[in-house]
């Protein structure tokens, strides 16, 4: 499998904005849920939101209302809006495709990972 290529990350201010992009090859994505994973200081990589195949999707609390999620299967592409960004949301963030684990809840299906993008909010 070829890595997927995450962009769109930057700097902002607190309460602004970034869209995330993230494509992939064809196959990568296939029938699975597409998901943002994020990587913030001190913290093991988390997962962000997903988009499951049928079209609906999950979020962490801390992002709930803020972000959103879509994808493009066509393009094998999925996206990240993120407003009212904040400073704890600095990180690198990173898709992978996901499925159900044994604890019901989702993990990445692919143990490789992109160069991820970086999002920096400044307070």
């Amino acid at each position: 499998q070829v890595q997927p290529v995450e962009s769109g990350g930057g700097w902002v201010q607190a309460g602004g904005s970034l869209r995330l992009s993230c494509a992939a090859s064809r196959s990568f994505f296939g029938d699975y849920s597409m998901a943002w994973y994020r990587r913030t200081p001190g913290k093991e990589r988390e997962l962000v939101a997903v988009l499951s195949s049928g079209g609906s999707t999950n979020y962490a609390d801390s992002v709930k209302g803020r972000f959103i999620i879509s994808g493009d299967r066509i393009k094998n592409t999925v996206y990240l809006q993120m407003d009212s960004l904040k400073p704890e949301d600095t990180g690198v963030y990173y898709c992978n495709a996901a499925i159900v684990g044994p604890n019901m809840r989702y993990v990445p299906l692919y143990d490789y990972w992109g160069q991820g993008t970086r999002v920096t909010v400044s307070s």
